[in-house]
């Protein structure tokens, strides 16, 4: 999972405008929407590494997990409260599958590690 997540921060970092393309449309091309999505990016690499390494050298991934599926539940709201503007069509709901299942999956392996 953490692997996955990492390649789709570098995705963001890379080419922001065309990995966000169906959350975001044609906005996500704005140079501003460039810096953010980037900062997003590395918010997903850093949290996701961070988990990574964790799990390798056995030391708690707790934080890394807790702090991931805040920063997926945060784009869910932040997608819903923007759910009337530009965004393209189901933009929400399809941010609420994928960020809302990584929150899940994530409180799943969560929930794995500490039984």
């Amino acid at each position: 999972m953490a692997s996955l997540r990492i390649a789709y921060g570098a995705a963001l970092a890379i080419a922001p405008a065309r990995t966000t393309r169906s959350w975001l449309g044609a906005d996500g091309a704005l140079p501003g929407a460039g810096v953010a999505l980037r900062a997003l990016g590395a918010r997903e690499i850093v949290l996701h590494v961070g988990a990574l390494a964790a799990v390798v050298n056995d030391a708690p991934a707790r934080p890394w997990l807790l702090a991931s599926i805040g920063g997926d539940c945060s784009d869910v709201a932040a997608t819903f409260a923007a759910r009337r503007s530009n965004l393209p069509e189901k933009a929400a709901l399809k941010t609420l599958a994928v960020a809302g299942g990584s929150a899940a999956i994530s409180a799943a392996v969560l929930a794995a590690l500490d039984s």
